[in-house]
């Protein structure tokens, strides 16, 4: 028989369980009612990409297209139409730079009885050999004021500060000077990648910088002028080349000369060597490079472009000629007439305004050339040690007697004596 104290038990553990299924009941409805219970799927629909039958292969041709993303390059279409419109913009920049030839040449007198159609593609070549700091600036700029010339200033800038003599550097600049003789930029990456970050390149070229800029300076480097397709029909528009090299010696010049496609000539500029290196003394891309800055390596190259010329003069004696510096800067104006004269060139008025404005006072810096002509060429008497010329004509020896310069031994005398032998006034 139970007593009460079972009863009162039994009855404790049944309210209890009651009270607990009721818990666990109100919180399946109340999970029921938050979370209803997804309709199952028609047959014919598929299931989503998230939930594959078990055992089947992912049908990957269901995959829904990437969406389009931005892309760094314009559309095929834009490509094109920039092409056209660079092409319609080049084929108009040439037609009107053939008409302002046309008018230019109008009254000009060529020496040799030619004309502007019978040079078209096939040009009066001028070419002037030296080396840094020897006057060939100044020579350079009388020839680019002749009119109707295509000027190529030191087309080896690329190379540094390095001379091109003999092996694979002088093959290379034989190379890129000949494809420029014949207007061919086509193979002149290098050529033109290094003139987009130094503008000089082209800068003294008036005829072409004009189109450089023409957008303006913040998109000279993105210019149509420097792309072969504008560069190829845009050089043989013009009867008279002007080349002006500094890091090419005379030897390898035979190669152009033997090239009758090219109709070249070539004047060797040669300087007394103090004067040179007292005028590298203020470039600083000068010190450090032995090319520039070691008279012994100047003078050697002065002795190997004299024996050079002395051989090609005799082979090809009406396509070479050679000058002193100071003895063209002691009358300008004479010695340009003879220069012109063997180069094939007229010497226009536009030649003898600039000889008039750049020859009689000193302006700018040390690449100006405005210079008072007769003094530029002996400012290193001046500018120089004595220690520093002893050095300097102790490497010279050969080099200053071939070319006809006179050493100076005593300190009281540098500043007065002539160091140019037989200077032609």
């Amino acid at each position: 028989m139970l007593s009460s104290k079972d009863v009162n038990g039994w009855l404790y553990a049944l309210i209890g369980g009651t009270v607990i299924v009721t818990v666990l009941l109100t919180s399946r409805v109340l999970d029921s009612l938050a979370m209803p219970t997804p309709k199952p799927l028609p047959r014919h629909q598929a299931a989503p990409a998230y939930s594959f039958p078990k055992g089947k292969a992912r049908d990957l041709h269901r995959i829904a297209a990437r969406p389009p993303q931005p892309t760094l390059h314009p559309p095929l279409a834009e490509k094109i139409g920039r092409v056209e419109v660079d092409a319609a913009r080049i084929a108009r920049v040439v037609r009107d730079e053939r008409d302002l030839l046309k008018d230019e040449l109008k009254d000009y007198k060529f020496s040799k009885g030619e004309n502007l159609s019978s040079l078209t593609g096939s040009p009066v070549r001028a070419m002037v050999a030296t080396t840094w700091r020897s006057g060939s600036t100044f020579l350079g700029d009388i020839m680019n004021s002749h009119p109707a010339t295509y000027y190529h200033y030191e087309p080896l800038l690329h190379y540094d500060i390095q001379q091109a003599r003999s092996g694979p550097l002088a093959a290379d600049a034989v190379r890129v000077l000949t494809d420029l003789m014949h207007c061919n930029y086509t193979n002149l990456e290098s050529y033109l990648e290094y003139g987009r970050h130094h503008h000089w390149l082209f800068q003294h070229n008036e005829r072409l910088w004009k189109h450089c800029m023409a957008d303006g300076w913040k998109k000279m480097r993105t210019s149509f002028c420097w792309k072969p397709a504008f560069l190829n029909k845009f050089c043989p528009l013009f009867p008279f080349q002007s080349i002006k090299t500094v890091r090419l010696r005379l030897n390898l010049t035979r190669q152009f000369i033997e090239d009758k496609s090219l109709n070249v000539r070539v004047l060797l500029l040669v300087r007394d060597p103090r004067g040179t290196i007292q005028s590298r003394k203020h470039r600083t891309w000068c010190p450090g490079n032995p090319d520039c800055e070691d008279p012994k390596l100047l003078c050697r190259d002065l002795v190997d472009d004299y024996h050079s010329f002395q051989v090609l003069k005799s082979e090809f004696p009406d396509r070479y000629m050679t000058f002193r510096y100071e003895d063209f800067s002691m009358n300008p104006v004479e010695n340009t007439q003879k220069v012109f004269n063997f180069f094939g060139l007229s010497v226009h008025s536009t030649v003898t305004a600039f000889l008039d404005s750049h020859t009689k006072t000193n302006k700018g810096g040390v690449s100006s050339t405005f210079r008072d002509s007769k003094s530029a060429p002996f400012k290193w008497r001046e500018q120089l040690t004595m220690q520093e010329v002893r050095k300097i004509q102790d490497s010279c020896k050969e080099a200053m007697q071939l070319w006809g310069y006179a050493r100076v031994e005593e300190d009281s005398k540098l500043k007065t004596f002539s160091p140019v032998i037989d200077l032609k006034q």
